[in-house]
């Protein structure tokens, strides 16, 4: 299988467009998750953000450092992408709405629409870093250069994040069993033991 660096390095050396085609296949399912947790749910907004990220991923692909990551690079255009619809969106803020309580987070349907809906509740920052760590599976230092932020502000993002989700669970009497299968239910039972 051919790397994601060596799959750059054709699209920037001679404008290899099915290399850059293998790129996006290779990474729109984790582009568009990733947004779509950031964005609460809204599926039809993440994926024009994630059209736009690969947009912008194809025509800044030259800036991309040698040897460095591109899937850390790949989120941190998403991320942009998330702040910039976000401020231009400001002021439609809507506050989301508490899970259903018929949800049952032990199905794996069910966990993810859970876990959107309690991502509401923290902010857009908070979200970003519990998403990148617990989802993408992403270390402290690589959050840091997806968002920009130290990694004492990602740690402190987190941590703030899984207090806010555990005092909401408690005030709200949910219960999440611990053994949830590992989708995006892992932010919640997160949230749970922290």
């Amino acid at each position: 299988m051919i790397s994601d660096l060596e799959l750059v390095a054709r699209v920037t050396s001679s404008n290899d467009k099915a290399a850059f085609q293998l790129l996006v296949e290779r990474h729109q399912s984790a582009i568009r998750g990733f947004l779509r947790r950031l964005l609460t749910g809204d599926y039809g907004t993440a994926d024009d953000l994630a059209q736009e990220t690969f947009l912008m991923a194809f025509r800044k692909l030259q800036s991309l450092k040698s040897g460095g990551s591109f899937v850390a690079w790949l989120h941190s255009i998403a991320y942009r992408q998330f702040l910039q619809h976000v401020r231009k969106h400001a002021r439609e803020q809507v506050v989301a709405e508490p899970p259903d309580q018929t949800h049952d987070p032990r199905n794996a349907a069910d966990a993810e629409i859970l876990v959107q809906r309690l991502l509401g509740f923290v902010s857009p920052e908070e979200r970003a870093c519990m998403t990148l760590a617990y989802s993408v599976g992403m270390s402290h230092p690589e959050i840091g250069d997806v968002t920009g932020f130290p990694i004492g502000t990602v740690k402190s993002h987190i941590q703030r994040g899984k207090q806010k989700l555990q005092r909401w669970l408690e005030d709200h009497d949910h219960y999440i069993p611990k053994n949830i299968p590992e989708t995006g239910a892992g932010l919640a039972t997160e949230a749970r033991s922290a």
